[in-house]
């Protein structure tokens, strides 16, 4: 299908050039694209109503006869409602308005057009509802993805548009079931309804559309189970995030085309079928998340195209399986938050292919034999361990070498002991995440040298000590970079948000450039030099015993989101440059010792009361309580200067007085004594 489309494109692309020599543009299709560029409520770029020749005009295709075949206007910024004047372009094969900011209903019109073979509207803020009449008789591919259509899916793609390849009808608000008219597409090679929210049961009939190679019906409602099906010639099937439930049938001999499968999110439980665990065409195979239960029994000897397995969060029981090496192509394995015991087999150390490796929330034990094993991997990139090896002592062996390890990731292990020397050697290290350990002693200098090192998360340990100062050196935190390079064996899933926006993540965008060293014993002064780590989306230094100022320089971490000081001994004011942090959702310096004026403006005005409180010498425009006690302090400070005034002079009278007094006292009885001497005499 790929190399003909290709073909396709190409054969009228040619036709498209060589009929744009020789044509000008039709008055009436030129007097329909000026109504519509009257229409938008911005310029297009490379339209202008000077040239009176249309078919010159930037993503303008005419044919030899001056008429308007396409319009590829992509990625142009358009701004507006569109209007149904372009369906008198009467010879239009192809209309691509996407990603834009088109909005409004679209007009029932568009879906008459006789001979348009291409309709991208996708990425776009469309809405209202389609038509139940659709009679697009050429149509070949047609993208309404990512806008906000709603109501139910039209049956009318598949009566009137039987010749259809590929339908896109994904991230929207559709509803209600797949209509029974989908049988009549025989043409039908893509099919995504994603993240909307269709319901009822998947059809059988869609199994039997003989051309289907991909479908993709992940995130809605749907429900029932799978049932077996006649041969297919699917490639891909994802029907994820929905209520399906039951076994999986042991179809996928009837699969034999099938490379990516993936069921997670729903409600399956039992055991994988024997036809999965044998299948020759898997490359990605996706499970996580249902009740799915028994032992990982994949068949490696057969399964010779895996690359991608994810059985995380189900109820597998028994061991990490030892075969999995045997996978010869194997790079990305999943198995955590299942009932999984024992150690890491001694047969990964052969394991050559294997890229991610993720056993989290497992019951293993011995990570000193683990990491023994798994250094081996020379391919190893990404490592998570967390919540398994419970309570056990974190290794000291200096000779563990992870030579293209980027991602390591052992929280909530309870481990106990020191952050290990051997963490000096991984000089690829992107992520490091250690945190709700037990650890001792000082953060050790050598972190600092890490020089790929965007995420360390050291937070709720028993580390004491200063902060090393090589911390505030780190190379890829000094330097803008919006993106976190992860390898390409990120699990990947997409869904829809609680705001109704889709989102597409992958585990690693948990992973934004981070400082975390909170719920520790830290002593010392936040270093000036944090101002240069201008990558940082999140400082959180809170719950330790930190002392000195706040450093102004932390005003030039100008993409931060969360800056957390909260619950140490600082002192001196807020920097009023602070309030220059124009990206800054999350700000905490409760519990300190701070003085002076809140600063006010900018994401200031947003924090909550509870971001200041515990420092009785901070004031602010939102801090009442603490107005009256500025007020209290300055009346105080008033009366203690006119008594000052008053007491200094009466001080020194009284002390002159006192001294006079003294004098008098002492001459005058001695001189009466004389004189009654002199006079007994």
């Amino acid at each position: 299908m790929n190399v003909l489309w290709l073909c396709a494109t190409v054969s009228l692309t040619v036709f498209s050039v060589s009929a744009q020599l020789n044509s000008y543009c039709n008055s009436n299709d030129s007097m329909v694209l000026k109504h519509f560029m009257d229409g938008m409520d911005t310029a297009i770029d490379g339209w202008t109503s000077s040239s009176s020749n249309c078919c010159d005009w930037d993503g303008v295709t005419c044919n030899f006869a001056g008429k308007v075949t396409g319009l590829e206007l992509s990625k142009k910024k358009l701004v507006g409602n569109l209007l149904d004047s372009l369906t008198n372009l009467d010879q239009l094969r192809t209309l691509n308005l996407s990603r834009n900011l088109l909005k409004g209903d679209l007009p029932s019109s568009i879906f008459q057009l006789q001979y348009l073979q291409v309709l991208d509207l996708s990425a776009n803020e469309f809405s209202g509802s389609l038509p139940a009449s659709v009679n697009l008789p050429s149509i070949q591919l047609l993208d309404i993805s990512d806008n906000n259509f709603e109501g139910p899916i039209s049956p009318g793609f598949c009566i009137n548009s039987t010749g259809i390849m590929v339908l896109k009808l994904g991230v929207n608000y559709f509803n209600g079931e797949i209509p029974p008219e989908f049988e009549n597409c025989r043409s039908l090679e893509h099919l995504c309804l994603d993240a909307n929210f269709v319901s009822g049961i998947i059809p059988e009939y869609l199994f039997r559309l003989p051309r289907l190679l991909k479908l993709s019906l992940q995130d809605n409602a749907l429900s029932g189970q799978l049932h077996n099906s006649n041969p297919s010639n699917l490639v891909y099937l994802d029907v994820s995030l929905n209520y399906i439930s039951g076994n999986l049938p042991d179809l996928f001999h009837t699969f034999p085309n099938l490379t990516y499968f993936a069921a997670h999110s729903n409600n399956l439980d039992g055991k994988m079928p024997f036809s999965l665990l044998n299948s020759r065409s898997i490359s990605s195979l996706i499970l996580r998340n249902n009740s799915l239960s028994g032992s990982i029994d994949l068949n490696c000897s057969a399964m010779i195209n895996l690359l991608f397995l994810d059985l995380a969060d189900n109820k597998f029981t028994g061991f990490v399986p030892s075969n999995l090496p045997s996978c010869t192509s194997l790079k990305t394995i999943d198995l955590g938050g299942n009932n999984l015991t024992g150690q890491i087999p001694e047969s990964f150390k052969s394991f050559s292919s294997l890229c991610y490796l993720s056993l989290s929330m497992c019951k293993l034990n011995n990570l000193s034999g683990s990491l023994q094993i798994l250094h081996n991997c020379p391919n190893l990139t990404t490592l998570v361990l967390s919540r398994s090896f419970d309570s056990e002592e974190m290794p000291s062996n200096a000779n563990l070498e992870f030579k293209m390890l980027k991602t390591l990731v052992i929280p909530e292990c309870k481990l106990k002991g020191m952050i290990p020397v051997w963490l000096k050697g991984l000089t690829k290290l992107r992520i490091l995440d250690l945190s709700w350990n037990e650890l001792t002693g000082s953060i050790p200098p050598f972190i600092g040298s890490l020089q790929s090192l965007l995420y360390l998360d050291l937070s709720n340990n028993y580390l004491n000590g200063v902060i090393p100062k090589s911390l505030t050196q780190l190379p890829d935190l000094q330097v803008y970079d919006n993106t976190l390079e992860l390898p390409l064996e990120f699990p990947i899933f997409m869904r829809r948000g609680m705001d109704g926006k889709v989102l597409r993540y992958s585990y690693g965008i948990r992973f934004p450039p981070t400082l975390d060293l909170s719920n520790n014993f830290l002593t010392g002064p936040i270093w000036f030099e944090f101002g240069n780590l201008i990558n940082l989306h999140a400082l959180n230094l809170k719950y330790n015993e930190l002392s000195g100022v706040i450093p102004s320089s932390l005003a030039n971490l100008t993409i931060i989101e969360t800056l957390d000081l909260s619950h140490n001994d600082l002192s001196g004011e807020i920097p009023v440059s602070l309030v220059k942090l124009g990206m800054l959702s999350k700000f905490s310096v409760a519990y300190n010792n701070l003085t002076g004026i809140i600063p006010s403006g900018g994401q200031f005005s947003t924090f909550l009361v509870s971001s200041f409180e515990g420092n009785p010498g901070l004031c602010g425009e939102f801090v009442l309580s603490c107005l009256k006690n500025q007020e209290q302090l300055q009346i105080q400070e008033f009366e203690n200067f006119e008594d000052s005034i008053i007491s200094w002079p009466v001080l020194a009278g009284f002390g002159i007085g006192f001294f006079f007094a003294v004098i008098l006292l002492l001459v005058l009885p001695r001189t009466r004594n004389t004189q009654n001497m002199d006079k007994l005499e």
